[in-house]
């Protein structure tokens, strides 16, 4: 098919420039959802406010016919289709997004999980029990159309229903999943959980890593590798050894694609280390965001604008799309354009691998292989080593992201600093200690309303003044302290949604529950409630307000 070869070249090509380690996982090939002219010609048209709209959107019949008349229309006006009748076109050829997914309310549901017995006060309780049945509103399941037919949609075909984030976010997401499986698991709901996993298990069997979420434009890029870490909280709350059995070897192929495809050397004190980054040997624009992408890019001369859309890609790889940690060091720290996601090494990304080696190693010793427990055990302990003499600050007694181009640690602070200690990994016993000290140097802990992305007010969405749920998770569960920070994205000064980015606040919100489910079942013995939380609704509170405006911490 020489037109997908020639449009698929320039990636190829691209991957081979920017230094390709191991083979790469292929390109998404579709000509309608991931790349060409189809896709140009409509994203730059913008129809719509949000890119993601139209790429959601399942066709009306086979591409082949879609992409048919769609070259017939492109050639009758030379290449540039005026905006009404690319509207048209897109009109009479794609179904409105959403049209692939079905409701679905979760089987294992119940009314009354333990968890809300656990909490004292009684206002508190009643706003959790709403919290609980905000899962049967993000229960979703795919048609089965979508399998039997795979090339009409962008959805990728999953078997088992799951549980989405909410909002624009109709599909699940890889890193996301874990602090739902967590709140889904105090929820008592392990077999929502389990198809969750096998889930995942089958996009790594079918890709060889788990996309960045359920749609084959993300099929490029992965998210942190939190997927072990769920296959431990689900066997710890089941003790299903046989489905740990059954995929242990799935899970050690998704470690392999962290370590053949995003490995990177360093070379410190004489000594070389390996360590982990984010980093996307693809270029193109985004599919979901490709107008931004591509106006973006036109700031920059032209043979530039490949490696920008890698990193780009790379920085929606991390979770955290975007941030001025990603822009230090660039041609103007401002500016989303001198994006350099792959040339820092991450702590949060090693600390998520460094904890995956234990538990695999851990893994392997219940199911009495001592071969693969070796093995894992002396990976860790070598992340170990180096995340020691690469990332440790013993000074400021905090990790730190390593600037691969300057040798140096970028010392900013971010929430992720502090990974570490919430992942186990770490060989310092005063580390706690130190992290502690910090905090408070740092003087963070005088945030009242939770921990900050960063202290720097880029405009972009993680960064000061909003805070994610995961980062309050990072540092509470990481230092052990007992304080009610919880949020999804929220203005820190303020207790107001947060802003900034490529989209608003969007309304659930998947890992805001699971995040606060945690946090009720560490300390809802403790917490008490004000007068007004039982006024209102968990999924105004998702997006308007923060938790600690609402309860007060008894002390000990």
């Amino acid at each position: 098919m020489p037109g997908k070869t020639s449009e698929l070249l320039p990636l190829l090509l691209l991957g081979l420039a920017l230094g390709t380690q191991q083979a790469l996982p292929p390109p998404c090939p579709s000509l309608v959802y991931c790349h060409g002219e189809l896709l140009h010609q409509v994203q730059m048209a913008k129809i719509y406010s949000d890119d993601k709209e139209f790429v959601d959107m399942p066709m009306r019949e086979h591409p082949d016919q879609v992409l048919q008349r769609f070259r017939s229309l492109s050639a009758a006006h030379n290449h540039s289709i005026p905006r009404d009748k690319v509207k048209a076109f897109v009109t009479e050829s794609f179904l409105v997004k959403g049209q692939e997914l079905l409701p679905w309310t979760p089987e294992d549901w119940k009314e009354s999980p333990q968890l809300l017995y656990n909490i004292s006060d009684p206002a508190l309780r009643a706003w959790a029990e709403k919290l609980h049945k905000l899962w049967k509103d993000l229960g979703k399941k795919v048609k089965p159309e979508v399998g039997m037919e795979p090339e009409r949609f962008s959805l990728i075909y999953s078997e088992h229903p799951f549980i989405v984030p909410g909002g624009r976010f109709v599909e699940f997401y890889y890193w996301d999943s874990y602090w739902v499986v967590e709140g889904l698991l105090l929820s008592e709901m392990p077999q929502t959980v389990k198809g969750m996993l096998q889930n995942f298990l089958h996009l790594v069997r079918r890709f060889g890593h788990i996309p960045n979420g359920a749609r084959v434009y993300y099929q490029q890029r992965s998210q942190p590798p939190l997927l072990t870490l769920m296959m431990n909280s689900y066997v710890t709350r089941t003790h299903d050894l046989t489905f740990l059995r059954d995929n242990i070897e799935t899970l050690a192929l998704e470690l392999d694609f962290w370590a053949q495809n995003r490995s990177v050397p360093v070379s410190l004190g004489g000594k070389t280390y390996t360590l982990n980054r984010y980093y996307v040997p693809f270029g193109g624009p985004r599919p979901e965001s490709y107008s931004k992408d591509m106006e973006l890019a036109e700031t920059l001369p032209e043979g530039s604008r490949e490696t920008l859309w890698a990193e780009l890609k790379a920085g929606a790889e991390s979770g955290w799309d975007f941030s001025s940690r990603w822009l230090v060091g660039g041609r103007d720290p401002d500016l989303l354009s001198s994006i350099r996601t792959s040339k820092l090494v991450p702590v949060d990304l090693n600390a998520f691998l460094c904890q995956g080696e234990e538990l695999m190693s851990s893994f392997y010793i219940r199911l009495g292989n001592t071969t693969q427990a070796e093995k894992y055990r002396k990976l860790r302990d070598q992340r170990l080593a180096a995340m020691q003499a690469v990332l440790w600050d013993e000074e400021q007694g905090a990790w730190f992201d390593y600037d691969l181009d300057s040798g140096k640690k970028n010392t900013a602070f971010y929430p992720t600093n502090l990974t570490p200690l919430w992942a186990g990994c770490f060989s310092d016993p005063g580390a706690p200690d130190k992290a502690l000290k910090y905090l408070e140097d740092k003087q963070i802990l005088n945030y009242k309303r939770g921990v900050p992305s960063s202290l720097k007010n880029s405009g972009q969405q993680w960064d000061f003044p909003n805070a994610w749920a995961p980062l309050q998770d990072l540092v509470i569960r990481g230092r052990g302290r007992r304080t009610p920070w919880v949020w999804r994205v929220y203005d820190i000064n303020q207790g107001q949604p947060g802003g900034g980015g490529e989209y608003e606040v969007q309304t659930g919100f998947g890992w805001t529950n699971g995040v606060v489910m945690i946090l009720l079942d560490l300390y809802g013995d403790r917490l008490t409630s004000g007068t007004q939380i039982a006024l209102l609704e968990p999924s105004c509170l998702a997006g308007a307000l923060l938790l600690s405006l609402l309860l007060t911490f008894l002390p000990q």
